[in-house]
């Protein structure tokens, strides 16, 4: 099972995502469920790059992807996060409800 844990601030900001395991829904390679995570979170992570020039925000290996943002975000790249981490943490919401037997998400405030 994939386990994704969204961890927000107490105003609901998102800070950080965290992806770990693998879905086991079919072999690899043709594992659909593995798919639409990987690129729903490579998706978040490339935005946060590209559109909130938020660099090296994420790291990831073999069935894991943490992405964390930095404190000293500016106004501009908080809003811009925002919107990239709320549409992706919806993503994983819709995949969980499709496939809640393979992939599991925790979105919490700590």
């Amino acid at each position: 099972m994939i386990g994704v844990h969204i961890i927000r601030d107490k105003t609901g900001f998102i800070w950080q995502v965290a992806i770990e395991g693998h879905a086991g829904f079919a072999e690899r390679g043709r594992d659909i469920v593995c798919a639409a995570v990987s690129v729903t979170a490579y998706t978040a992570a490339g935005a946060l790059e590209e559109l909130a020039g938020i660099k090296n925000c994420y790291r990831a290996r073999e069935g894991y992807m943490l992405i964390s943002l930095p404190q000293n975000l500016t106004a501009d790249q908080k809003q811009t996060a925002k919107i990239i981490l709320e549409t992706t943490a919806i993503g994983f919401k819709q995949i969980e409800f499709s496939y809640g037997d393979y992939i599991s998400v925790l979105d919490e405030e700590v």
